[in-house]
């Protein structure tokens, strides 16, 4: 796991995505307490967004810096039956 005090790079772009995906999930979970007509699509694509910033915190949590271009294909990568936003 990434150090705090010897990365703050790499720990500032882990925590971005934390927060992040914290964010949209309070997103999601109002909405779907507040909107009735909330259906299936919209469970899909708002998840899709939470899963797609934790999934890059995995793969930030040993990055000193940012990711390679090489890096971020393979944190990209997600289940065939759940698309990003």
């Amino acid at each position: 796991m990434i150090d705090k005090e010897k990365h703050p790079v790499g720990w500032a772009l882990l925590m971005y995505e934390l927060e992040d995906a914290h964010e949209h999930l309070g997103n999601l979970i109002r909405k779907m307490a507040s909107d009735p007509a909330y259906g299936e699509g919209n469970f899909q694509v708002d998840l899709g967004h939470v899963y797609a910033h934790l999934n890059m915190a995995w793969h930030r949590r040993n990055t000193e810096e940012d990711l390679s271009d090489e890096e971020l294909e393979i944190a990209d990568r997600f289940p065939a039956d759940l698309k990003p936003l």
